[in-house]
């Protein structure tokens, strides 16, 4: 996760260095500024991160990262993600929720989403929990969601990549249950890939047997927003 932190931010210092040093640039208002360095930085990080990690892939920050557009449009697209979001710690608080670029990371740990030990049936308080969240995602149609599954590092890789991915489709299959269409959802099991905490002590491994969801707009809310900004 880091490594992606501080390639946004270096990508994001060389958009700003090549605005600043414009005579251009004081002649424009905030507003422009911030269009401007969107537009050529969504083209930047989108391009970095997806030669990278690729549209989807490494975990929810790297799917969110890779489909950055920037400019006009991709301010309208980040502003209903702003809502989205809020409306997302309302209902459900545990959840760990992050705007990012223009699209929300939201890590549900176990004390959102538990399974029992080696098993991937949703116990009733991971049911519980993600009915919370359906309203809101129902709200917002216009959004794909990928769900990544993760375990800590105790049992055999192989066997935990196995497991995350039952796990990641258990959510998806109990959430479709509930209405939303199942179109909307991509499962990934990641094992014990990108760890947040130490697999050394019970507390590190708890953190990391987790529900990772990347939530994006899809095509037409990408469309709609662009005609917006050309309005």
């Amino acid at each position: 996760m880091r490594k992606y932190s501080a390639l946004l931010l270096g990508s994001l210092m060389m958009v700003s260095t090549v605005f600043t040093s414009c005579e251009a640039v004081k002649n424009t208002s905030n507003q422009q500024r911030g269009v401007a360095i969107g537009a050529v930085g969504g083209a930047v990080i989108g391009g970095i991160l997806g030669n990278n990690i690729g549209k989807g892939g490494n975990g929810a920050l790297g799917a969110v990262l890779g489909g950055v557009i920037g400019g006009v449009a991709g301010g309208v697209i980040g502003t209903k993600m702003d809502k989205q979001a809020r409306e997302i710690e309302t209902a459900l608080p545990g959840a760990q929720v992050e705007r990012v670029g223009e699209g929300i990371k939201l890590t549900l740990g176990e004390n959102a989403v538990r399974f029992d030990t080696n098993k991937s049936s949703l116990t009733p308080t991971a049911k519980a929990n993600l009915d919370k969240l359906v309203p809101v995602f129902n709200q917002y149609p216009d959004t794909n969601i990928q769900i990544y599954g993760y375990t800590d590092s105790t049992g055999t890789p192989e066997y935990n990549l196995t497991l995350s991915d039952q796990r990641a489709a258990s959510v998806k299959a109990y959430l479709s249950s509930k209405g939303l269409s199942s179109t909307r959802f991509v499962t990934t099991g990641l094992g014990i890939a990108d760890p947040i905490a130490t697999n050394d002590t019970p507390e590190g491994r708890s953190q990391n047997r987790r529900v990772e969801f990347a939530i994006t707009a899809n095509e037409k809310m990408i469309q709609e927003a662009q005609k917006e900004a050309g309005k």
